[in-house]
């Protein structure tokens, strides 16, 4: 029996940050020997921000870097360069022929994107979903792990692949639905007291797997927070649940434990979680970082492991494009 197909990837924006370790790759990394894993590195989704030709190159090697430095082994997953595959851009036209503009314009991110940045509202942008969608499809995904960001584009791609099912009266796409192997979804926030991670939030927003430990703990102790409660058990504040988050998911339960009771009877000191969570977070950042700087000097075994992730890649998607254009009425 064929194993069930995961597909997934990340924007190569620069190096990958906690939410990005938490939000996907500690899934992919556990998939990898239970599924048939797709993960690839979404260089023609980052030409939306346009990048110049060395950050755009500079950046997907960076990201395949990590990818492997965190655990993801090439002779177990496909691993390839988005445009690597120019069967994912042909089904992304064939999509966006169904798609319309009006479920387009309303997409949350999109519409984040045109308040963001107003003077860089492209085509791109608006038809981003049915470019992520034309990833998952073309190698007929059956699972896809999503952050809670992403969980409408997924939404989406089931809309575009029902709509083409139906459409030309066929059964060439699965529904594919989220997927964290286990338990919610998970989101990291950023240190700045409000919404996720992200460098495009700012660079003091996000603890990154490259950054020194000086670096992380800069950030760490600028992290924004009150006054400290005022009562018993009171709720906390977003920025105060914000770094209990961070402590969560790198340090020991019995640690979070002990700040939270500390923070209940009113006698927390920020400072003191703050130290702790920059000894835990590089304890858990340590080891990634020095796999990245030994794979990063080995620039043969890099080459020959996109070659092969384009070649795996590729069989998949030819497959799908072939049934694809015959379904349409194209003859080859």
């Amino acid at each position: 029996m064929s194993k069930e197909i995961v597909c997934s990837g990340i924007r190569p924006t620069g190096n990958l940050h906690l939410g990005n370790y938490f939000g996907a790759l500690r899934n992919f990394i556990k998939m990898q020997d239970e599924y048939n894993c797709y993960f690839f590195i979404a260089d023609y989704h980052s030409l939306t921000t346009h990048p110049t030709p060395e950050n755009l190159y500079n950046n997907a090697r960076q990201i395949l870097v990590q990818y492997l430095a965190c655990g993801l082994d090439p002779e177990k997953s496909t691993i390839y360069l988005q445009s690597d595959l120019p069967e994912t851009i042909e089904l992304y036209l064939f999509l966006n022929m169904n798609a319309y503009l009006g479920e387009l314009e309303r997409v949350t991110s999109f519409k984040d994107k045109v308040r963001q940045q107003p003077n860089n509202v492209n085509a791109g942008l608006l038809t981003y979903p049915t470019l992520m969608a034309a990833d998952i499809l073309i190698h007929k995904a059956a699972k896809v792990p999503v952050g809670k960001d992403q969980e409408q584009h997924l939404e989406m791609t089931r809309t575009f692949a029902g709509r083409f099912n139906n459409m030309y009266k066929c059964e060439v796409f699965p529904m594919p639905q989220a997927f964290n192997f286990g338990g919610d979804l998970v989101k990291i926030p950023g240190l700045d007291g409000s919404g996720k991670m992200g460098k495009s939030e700012g660079e003091g927003n996000a603890l990154f797997l490259t950054d020194e430990p000086n670096v992380i703990k800069k950030k760490i102790m600028r992290a924004k927070t009150d006054n400290g409660p005022e009562q018993m058990n009171q709720q906390k504040p977003v920025e105060i649940e914000n770094l209990f988050t961070l402590l969560k998911v790198v340090s020991k339960p019995d640690t979070v434990e002990y700040f939270d009771d500390l923070y209940n009877r009113c006698q927390i000191r920020y400072g003191d979680l703050k130290k702790q969570l920059v000894e835990d977070m590089n304890l858990f950042i340590d080891p990634i970082r020095e796999r990245i700087k030994a794979i990063d000097s080995d620039e043969k075994s890099l080459q020959r492991i996109m070659d092969m992730g384009k070649e795996k890649a590729h069989e998949s998607a030819r497959r799908t494009i072939d049934e694809v254009r015959h379904v349409i009425g194209f003859r080859n």
